[in-house]
């Protein structure tokens, strides 16, 4: 890594920590310069603006969502195993995000819902694109005989993201030392209500 990119990286990993903490909006490039003790003219050079400091940020966190969670579940086999491993892998990162002060992404979701922007447009691509992963995998479980043929991929993507929505609120809001299990527990009736009883015969290549 380049001088240049390490400082970058640094500056980016002080900027998501105090994004954690003040949220999106308090994240500001005057706020940044003071906790590193750097000049305001400096970081404009890095980012050009707030807006796209905050897109860093977004973009940083979104690319760490990628490593932890979706790359090591594709490598599960097509079908059922892959869906459950993204959703395994999406709840391990929830769990592990909440008890280390929250995921950044998840929070952004509820700050930014109703201010229009290209933060927030990034945001919604970003969860898009995330979601429309899980109903690909879905459709694919499906075709492959793994879920009953009645089972539609967008309604089965909204229960699991209730699931992993609540257990936010369980967990960091409310404190529920259960939260964890509930949460795990729900995810397993999700997918035996959708799991067919047959035995495949239908099979979709990855």
């Amino acid at each position: 890594m380049t001088k240049g990119a390490d400082t970058r990286d640094r500056i980016l990993r002080e900027a998501e920590s105090l994004a954690g903490s003040l949220g999106l909006d308090g994240l500001t490039i005057g706020v940044l310069a003071r906790t590193l003790d750097l000049s305001k003219s400096g970081l404009f050079a890095h980012f050009g603006s707030r807006e796209g400091l905050q897109l860093a940020v977004l973009q940083r966190a979104a690319d760490r969502f990628d490593h932890d969670v979706l790359f090591p579940a594709l490598r599960a086999k097509s079908g059922e195993p892959r869906l459950r491993a993204l959703c395994d892998h999406w709840l391990a990162w929830e769990r592990t995000r909440v008890a280390h002060g929250g995921d950044l992404l998840a929070a952004a979701a509820f700050e930014l819902d109703d201010r229009p922007g290209v933060v927030r447009d990034y945001l919604v691509r970003i969860q898009q694109r995330w979601l429309g992963s899980l109903a690909t995998a879905c459709t694919i479980a499906t075709e492959n005989g793994h879920f009953h043929h009645d089972v539609e991929p967008d309604p089965w993507v909204r229960e699991a993201l209730g699931i992993i929505l609540a257990h936010r609120v369980a967990r960091r809001l409310l404190g529920d030392a259960h939260a964890d299990a509930r949460a795990a527990n729900a995810m397993d009736a999700l997918f035996a209500r959708a799991r067919a009883t047959h035995k495949p015969k239908k099979r979709r290549a990855a």
